[in-house]
């Protein structure tokens, strides 16, 4: 067989990419993402990748089966059927042909495509940004030429659906591998993400795409008026759709006021943000864009905009102690912890935290931790001449030379 690039494959390789589009359509179908499915089952995330992906012939260990097999709501028997493969066309075979053949390109064409988009972004967090780019600008290509050429109105609005998630990756990815540099590009991205949701009529979808412009306002252009109007208009559209999202707005809403100086509005958006959060329930189109530490994290930034480490310590320390999956998520706590000792004048616990930081940015590159991670280092200018601030100082330009 055949994939997309003419690449002979094995019958082998066929069967690994079978079952890790089969495993995860049946895990996505019941509502888990990677990260609460390892959740339930008490494992690591990457172990939920490996089976996925295929890096492990074996898959699931056998006592981790009935417990899976009871996650994703299947037998035990359908669960080694989902594990072993079947006989369905790889998903480049299906896709080139409709490339080749618009008219031909139906529901399955656009599930194909929507699959390998959510396999990309359930990467966003872990994975380098550039690693994703090619793979992701390519899908975003496909999907639009089949849209723009396809008769079938089912399958446009479904293409119009998957259009909208792949932009809004394609911003995210843009960005991030620009270490928050390229602004115009990003806002491009998101604006297609928008148009399409709207054409689409589907609230959660512009509003994800609208919040990912916000965060280019707030932490890229620096612009926090502006991505305060972003995050209330965010806000506005998801109300009646999706808890998740809404909250997430109002956590970002904080810290606008924060970076703004007004205390009292963001500690009042916090309040509204928990009462949103604490209203989330499994049937959320955009659960999977939500995670328990995400309060914390938001919180301790917001104090720290607000120049009051000491409030916003605990809170870091916490969050930091909860994440543990080497996330570019984890890298902006552990950098911002990292301020919040060193405005303290606490230079071990900074370096430390920093050291920290670090190890997680040389392995997912993530832009927004790279830059507090610079951050940190310009703050730590009087002390460079201490050896402990020289031995993180190498570190971080072996970094950037890398």
């Amino acid at each position: 067989m055949l994939t997309g690039d003419d690449t002979p494959t094995s019958a082998g390789e066929v069967d690994v990419a079978t079952r890790r589009r089969r495993l995860a359509k049946r895990r996505k179908s019941q509502g888990f993402s990677q990260e609460s499915l390892a959740e339930r089952l008490g494992v690591d995330p990457k172990t939920i990748r490996r089976w996925e992906s295929g890096e492990t012939e074996e898959g699931p260990q056998p006592w981790l089966r009935p417990k899976l097999a009871q996650c994703l709501q299947v037998s035990p028997e359908q669960l080694e059927e989902l594990l072993a493969g079947d006989d369905e066309p790889a998903t480049n075979d299906r896709v080139d042909y409709s490339l080749r053949n618009p008219a031909a390109a139906d529901l399955r064409t656009v599930a194909d495509l929507r699959d390998e988009v959510h396999d990309l972004d359930e990467r966003y967090d872990s994975a380098p940004s550039t690693s994703l780019l090619a793979r992701t600008g390519h899908c975003l290509g496909q999907v639009a030429f089949l849209r723009a050429n396809v008769s079938n109105h089912r399958v446009r609005h479904e293409l119009l659906a998957v259009e909208a998630e792949a932009a809004t990756l394609m911003g995210q990815l843009v960005w991030d591998a620009s270490q928050r540099r390229d602004h115009a590009t990003a806002h491009d991205y998101f604006d297609q993400a928008i148009t399409a949701a709207q054409r689409l009529r589907d609230p959660t979808a512009e509003g994800r795409a609208l919040l990912r412009k916000s965060f280019v306002a707030l932490y890229g252009e620096r612009a926090p008026e502006t991505g305060l109007q972003l995050t209330m208009r965010t806000t506005e559209v998801v109300a009646g759709s999706s808890h998740v999202l809404a909250g997430l707005a109002l956590l970002h809403t904080a810290e606008a006021y924060a970076m703004l100086g007004r205390q009292r509005d963001c500690e009042r958006a916090l309040r509204d943000a928990d009462s949103r959060i604490e209203r989330i329930g499994e049937a959320d189109a955009a659960l999977n864009l939500f995670s328990p530490t995400q309060p914390g994290r938001l919180a301790g930034s917001c104090y720290l905009f607000l120049g009051k480490p000491k409030l916003a310590q605990p809170i870091l320390e916490t969050t930091a102690h909860q994440l543990r999956d080497r996330s570019k998520s984890q890298a902006i706590v552990l950098g911002n912890l990292a301020l919040a000792y060193l405005r303290q004048r606490r230079l071990d616990e900074a370096v430390g935290a920093l050291h920290r930081a670090v190890d997680v940015v040389e392995a997912t590159r993530g832009g927004g931790g790279l830059n507090i991670v610079f951050s940190a280092c310009r703050e730590l200018r009087p002390w460079r001449n201490v050896d402990l601030v020289q031995d993180v100082y190498d570190r971080v330009m072996t970094l950037m030379t890398a």
